[in-house]
């Protein structure tokens, strides 16, 4: 982990532990718990949106809550007193395990429902968790090469086999807290799970029939779970958890002349680049009429996109279509 962001984490837990206490003081009934509706509190995006999908029309049965829906990047978001009172009194908490979630240990710690039912998708992966990746021409600080730490790629949301995989876990929550409805989150769940399965068929096709294998990204990768999935390689700028956001000149270099010797025609960034660095890659290369593209890792979908109809299903077909013009 980056020295900016080690600072990061110091400072934001000590926010958190003044945060568990001052909620712990003052916590009050909230209308869920009066009107004995299940709550269930997501950390961020995918989470919430499969949640709907099993919950299908039960949904107004619930409160469910997405904790990173006002833009935060995943990397950057510390929990307020008010989130931490959500998750304190909730009925089953998802969220993602890895080091962007160092701060939720100290809030389970202290939480006020002890029969909360906790989902780590980390944990859920298991064995089939990937520990973050360096790859050929990756810029890296010093501070990331932490020998006694091993770092789990956490961007684990983004593969559509792992997507199936957590709906299951999260179903069996729900029908463990809510069995009456049992039977529909087990239809919902088996008709979204078809969707997912079919969706990665096109992914695996799509790349089956491309010119090239190999993306490269000006920005930060989170995608290697995606990545893994269908044997695509891959160049990048940064780690995917990187504090990092201007590229040295020789991995600026680096990554223009691998433009230039694979006969890529585009190059990529997440969806909060501004694509700076994609821009002086191809400035650098000797064609310099490469095009940038975005791939969405759903890190920071706001409350607005989600009004405007988001979902993860939605979302990763974009990506598809994004991925057959990078691949192009």
């Amino acid at each position: 982990m980056g020295a900016i962001m080690k600072t990061t984490k110091f400072i934001a837990g000590a926010a958190i532990l003044i945060a568990v206490t001052v909620s712990s003081l003052f916590a009050r009934k909230t209308p869920s718990e009066k009107d004995g509706k299940i709550k269930i509190v997501t950390t961020i995006f995918p989470e919430y949106d499969w949640t709907r999908e099993i919950l299908g029309d039960k949904i107004g049965t619930v409160d469910l809550t997405l904790l990173l829906n006002n833009g935060v990047d995943l990397h950057s978001y510390s929990p307020s007193v008010k989130d931490i009172a959500k998750i304190s009194e909730c009925d089953i908490f998802i969220y993602g395990g890895g080091e962007s979630d160092e701060w939720v240990e100290d809030v389970l710690g202290k939480a006020k429902n002890k029969n909360l039912r906790t989902i780590n998708l980390l944990e859920v992966l298991g064995d089939k968790a990937k520990t973050e990746e360096i790859v050929e021409g990756m810029q890296i600080d010093d501070d990331d090469r932490d020998d006694d730490e091993i770092e789990y790629d956490e961007h684990v949301w983004l593969s559509l086999k792992n997507a199936q995989i957590f709906c299951t876990e999260i179903a069996g929550a729900l029908c463990e807290k809510d069995a009456q409805n049992k039977a529909a989150y087990k239809a919902n769940l088996d008709a979204y799970l078809k969707k997912l399965s079919v969706l990665d068929g096109q992914y695996a096709q799509a790349v089956k029939s491309a010119r090239t294998k190999t993306l490269l990204f000006g920005d930060r990768f989170p995608f290697r779970y995606l990545v893994d999935d269908y044997g695509i390689r891959y160049y990048a700028a940064f780690l995917g958890c990187s504090a990092e956001s201007e590229a040295s000149f020789k991995t600026v270099v680096f990554l223009a002349e691998k433009l230039d010797e694979l006969g890529l025609k585009n190059v990529c960034q997440i969806e909060t680049g501004n694509g700076k660095i994609a821009r002086t890659i191809i400035a650098s290369s000797k064609s310099k009429n490469a095009a940038v593209l975005t791939l969405d890792s759903m890190q920071s979908t706001t409350a607005g996109k989600i009004k405007k109809g988001a979902s993860y299903l939605g979302t990763m077909e974009n990506n598809l279509s994004v991925l057959k013009t990078a691949l192009d």
